[in-house]
């Protein structure tokens, strides 16, 4: 089982740019197709970016294309949102998960897939 715990976020002001953290224990990053979501007071969690097991294929939310990046480093067994250009509606808790999978190149955006979960880190942009 894999225990995962995000850090990275903060106070930002429009246009700015945070780097996000997932660290994993327990387990090697490279046992799971992974995920980042997102959840901002009185709405429902959604889905932000994923990457496949292999970390050959990638996806994103619409509104995030060309700004988030998606990463991992194996080596440091880490996870990574790279978030630029911020905006006010960016602002929310960022949870980044992990999912089991038997398929290398499968990237998946329904939370449901996802079995492990970290507490969040909060990212807050001013305008």
């Amino acid at each position: 089982q894999v225990q995962l715990v995000e850090s990275g976020g903060g106070l930002v002001q429009a246009g700015e740019s945070l780097r996000l953290s997932c660290a994993a224990s327990g387990r090697t990053l490279s046992n799971y197709a992974m995920g980042w979501f997102r959840q901002a007071p009185g709405k429902e969690r959604e889905f932000v970016a994923a990457l496949s097991k292999s970390a050959y294929n990638t996806n994103y939310k619409d509104s995030v294309k060309g700004r988030f990046i998606i990463s991992r480093d194996t080596a440091k067994n880490t996870l990574y949102l790279q978030v630029n250009n911020l905006q006010p509606e960016d602002t929310a808790l960022y949870y980044c998960a992990a999912a089991s999978t038997t398929f290398s190149d499968s990237v998946y955006g329904t939370s449901g897939r996802y079995q492990y979960w970290g507490q969040g880190t909060q990212v807050t942009v001013s305008s």
